[in-house]
């Protein structure tokens, strides 16, 4: 049963779905989709992906003692999950990396009063993300994400601007549910892959004339993988069969971590696309809609911050949050003066825009990714 969206029709929250509609018709759009816009169509929010890849066949007894330890020291920390474990084991694999490559004679990490040498360690940030992508590889409903990206793309209503960039979507799932959308509605887009079912790494095609849709995957996907020799993402079609020794691994990424995989391509590329399409060109404005996301990456927290800040007032961020109201950085932006009016905070108890504050008795739904949708579609 679909949720009553009457909650909106009171004159304060219908105006800044009136303003929102406004700004999206008249700006450039980026869209930033975290775990909660998956949740729909079939796919595990955090706490469940993270209680499946521990249970994982895929993990042997090393990662299992790993992962183990990792969890003790999380002792206390809400909500922590399995990309944070993954995060702390890939840090641990830096310090052995590069104590191995300098030849030191103490070429391990220590985790639990073990030592692990940085080929265990590879060994099971490898198991873990390949428990992540059978987890996210089910079966999934795409009715809701098709009709998300119908709204985004449908028909500006008469008399409105024509805005001609691209809709960029920066998806921090490894999902391919944006892509899939797409696809299906026949929106031609580019994700950094050239090809069909086997694909190669083509930054060029985020380029290409005629896009309606840039997918920047920012921690990657559990579709691509990586071949020996050649550390930039490939798709390759499953039922190809491919030359003995020819071992994949997949390319996700955790969200947090600071080893040097970020800084490499494609992961720094994919950040260059993401930065400069929340940097508008002088002259023309950008929103960036904002919906899924708990804020608990602090690395993402800051680009989007930076980019309000570096787009001399020319970036707006729309952020739709199960939140009763502003809390952390949101709260932080909010009533920070500088950029306050940037900001449009559409919480589960209210709407908080500069120093327009207009609370809710009850909870408003337009947090939920197929409300959203919905509203986004002209439903009200």
């Amino acid at each position: 049963m679909p949720d009553d969206l009457s909650p909106l029709d009171h004159p304060v929250f219908s105006t800044a779905l009136d303003d929102l509609d406004d700004l999206l018709s008249q700006s450039g759009r980026a869209f930033l989709v975290g775990a909660g816009c998956s949740k729909c169509a079939g796919l595990p929010l955090t706490g469940e992906l993270t209680d499946k890849s521990l249970a994982s066949a895929r993990l042997d007894a090393t990662t299992k003692v790993i992962l183990a330890e990792i969890q003790h020291q999380f002792a206390g920390a809400p909500s922590a999950n399995i990309e944070d474990f993954l995060s702390e084991l890939v840090d641990l694999l830096a310090i052995a990396d590069r104590r191995t490559f300098r030849a030191a004679a103490g070429n391990t990490a220590t985790l639990g009063g073990n030592s692990y040498t940085a080929v265990q360690l590879k060994d099971a940030t490898e198991q873990i993300k390949w428990a992540i992508a059978d987890v996210m590889g089910v079966d999934v409903g795409l009715e809701i994400h098709s009709a998300f990206v119908r709204a985004v793309h449908r028909p500006l209503r008469p008399g409105r601007s024509v805005v001609v960039r691209p809709v960029d979507y920066l998806v921090l799932n490894y999902d391919a549910l944006i892509e899939s959308a797409l696809a299906l509605e026949k929106l031609r887009y580019a994700d950094g892959l050239s090809g069909g079912k086997s694909a190669w790494w083509d930054p060029l095609s985020f380029q290409a004339d005629g896009l309606a849709a840039r997918v920047i995957k920012l921690h990657g996907s559990i579709d691509w993988i990586e071949l020996p020799g050649d550390p930039l993402p490939r798709r390759i079609c499953k039922t190809l069969k491919l030359p003995p020794g020819s071992k994949q691994t997949v390319l996700i990424w955790p969200a947090s971590t600071k080893y040097r995989e970020t800084q490499r391509d494609p992961y720094a590329q994919l950040s260059d696309i993401a930065r400069r399409a929340l940097r508008p060109q002088s002259g023309s404005q950008t929103v960036l809609t904002i919906c899924g996301y708990s804020f608990g990456d602090s690395h993402i927290n800051l680009e989007i911050e930076r980019a309000l800040r570096e787009s001399s007032r020319q970036l707006t961020a729309v952020i739709f949050t199960g939140d009763n109201e502003p809390s952390g950085d949101l709260k932080r932006w909010h009533e920070d003066e500088t950029i306050t009016d940037q900001v449009r905070i559409h919480a589960k108890r209210g709407f908080f825009h500069g120093t327009n504050v207009e609370k809710s008795a009850a909870d408003l739904p337009w947090w939920k990714f197929e409300n959203i949708t919905r509203l986004l579609g002209g439903e009200r």
